[in-house]
Formats: structure tokens, sequence, C-alpha cells
């Protein structure tokens, strides 16, 4: 703030700023003549908050992924608030999608690191998503071997008031892969 200064006109007493010249404002760029919001906040940095709506990330996740060294923020306010920009809001929304597609972490370090790096060969990117869809794929297969057995033990019980039960009995069967009934809910 600014102190104020007394000076005298023929009234009395006037309260006067001292000369000040506001700091040069950096021109923002518009988009078909219209200044977005987020247009503003990418050239001055964002707080966490406006950096997770920007990106789709929530601030949780953000501060997470600074923990665990996949975003570094730009800086920090005298206050000792994050402060994000674009390039942190690119990153952000990398590393959105990597995880929408199942990427473990370190895969996404990876991704990231070669993403960053304009050198690198596009063989080591497919690389690593060759072996991604691999790990799905039997992730694939093991869900539907999941499904088919729990399919199999319901369509075997009858689900009435009895209390015997191919289901409970699959789930307690120790040692021994749930593949078949082990009786029939409701045959007495």
């Amino acid at each position: 703030m600014f102190p104020l200064q007394k000076s005298w006109d023929d009234a009395g007493p006037v309260s006067t700023l001292p000369d000040y010249k506001p700091a040069p404002t950096k021109r923002i760029p518009s988009r078909g003549g219209k200044v977005y919001a987020s247009d503003i906040q990418s050239e001055i940095g964002m707080n966490i908050g406006d950096a997770a709506r920007e990106s789709g990330v929530t601030a949780k996740m953000i501060r997470y992924y600074e923990s665990v060294d996949l975003l570094a923020p730009r800086g920090r306010t005298e206050a000792g608030y994050r402060v994000y920009g674009k390039s942190e809001i690119h990153t952000l929304r990398f590393i959105r999608q990597a995880r929408h597609l199942g990427f473990s972490i370190d895969d996404i370090r990876k991704l990231l690191g070669l993403w960053q790096d304009r050198s690198r060969a596009s063989a080591e990117v497919k690389t690593i998503a060759l072996q991604h869809v691999a790990e799905l794929e039997k992730r694939i297969a093991e869900l539907s071997e999941m499904r088919d057995t729990l399919t199999h033990l319901a369509e075997h019980c009858h689900g009435d008031m009895r209390p015997e039960c191919p289901i409970l009995d699959g789930l307690a069967s120790v040692g021994e892969p749930v593949t078949a009934p082990q009786a029939h809910c409701g045959r007495g």
C-alpha cells in the first residue's frame, strides 16, 4: 500500500498518493477476440485449485504427483502457495490421460521423460505401450475367468430359503480353484 501524503489547497488539506506508475502489463493473446480466464491464469500462474479445474486432476492427486516426482510446480508464492503455469497443466493432462489408460506411475514417469525428450525414438514409446497392452490382456483374461466362474456358480444356485449354496461352498473351498459348484442350492 502507498502512504498517503497530505497537501494543502485553497479548501484545506488534501490527501494524495505519491507518484505512482503501474507496472507494465503483459499482453494476453485472445482467441477469436475473446480472452478467457484460463488464458489470464496460465500467463500469471494458477493456484492448485485453478490448476485442478483446468487439468481435470484433483488437488489431492496434484499433490500426490508432486510427491512421487511426476510434477514439479513452477514455484511458490511468498505465502508458500504452489503456482502452476501452462506447461504444468499440460503435464497434468498428460498424466490424467495416461492414468485413464491404466499406465502405472513408473510407466508414466518413463513416458513423461520420453514426451519431454524431443530426440527420443518412438520405438521406446511403442515398447512401453505394447508391454502395457500385454498386461491389460492378462488382466482381461483373469477378469473373464472370474466372471465365468461366478456366473457358473450363480446359475447353479436356486437362491431360495435353503442354506445349501454352491457360491458359498465354492468360496469356502480352501486350496482348490473355484470353478464348479460343490452342491446345488435347494436340492436335497
